[in-house]
């Protein structure tokens, strides 16, 4: 009777060696790509896996203040920080974006990389920005006197501190 399953346990041992072989090589590669083809800031990024922008949408939908959730994700800049580069805002979606800034003011980013492609890892998060903070990010962004003026309401946003940033070269 054992004969008759050997072959099928042999066959089962040789498909999940395989199949940890494949996990390992796709790891490098994608570890490599990143080392070639974007500049690191901050602490070095650990890649296993870049969550897909609409599972990352999702995922902050479902946050609650108070809430964190490690994330690595690829995204575009929307703007960053006119004064010393101490945040930027990447989009989610055409209709959502996320607002970064990076842990313990332990790095910045360069101040010319709106619509540059980033890839973030970190913590996600949900908060309110007060009006007050609205108004000192929109006057770091170079935004207008009145611009500025015309904010006038707490807002819930979608936050981001990022343990490190890669920007494609």
């Amino acid at each position: 009777m054992m004969k008759k399953y050997t072959p099928f346990f042999i066959g089962l041992l040789l498909l999940f060696s395989c199949n940890d072989s494949v996990k390992k090589e796709t790891s490098s590669t994608i570890t490599t790509n990143i080392e070639d083809n974007y500049k690191s800031f901050g602490n070095k990024i650990i890649v296993d896996e870049i969550d897909d922008i609409k599972v990352v949408t999702n995922k902050y939908k479902d946050l609650k203040e108070g809430d964190t959730l490690a994330i690595t994700f690829s995204s575009t800049v929307k703007s960053v920080c006119k004064a010393k580069g101490c945040w930027m805002r990447v989009t989610l979606d055409k209709d959502t974006e996320t607002m970064v800034k990076f842990k313990d003011y332990g790095f910045f980013v360069p101040k010319d990389i709106e619509n540059d492609t980033v890839v973030i890892q970190g913590k996600a998060f949900v908060s309110e920005v007060s009006v007050e903070e609205q108004r000192h990010f929109a006057s770091d962004a170079g935004k207008t006197e009145e611009e500025i003026a015309n904010i006038t309401v707490p807002k819930k946003t979608y936050s981001f501190i990022a343990n490190g940033v890669l920007i494609k070269k």
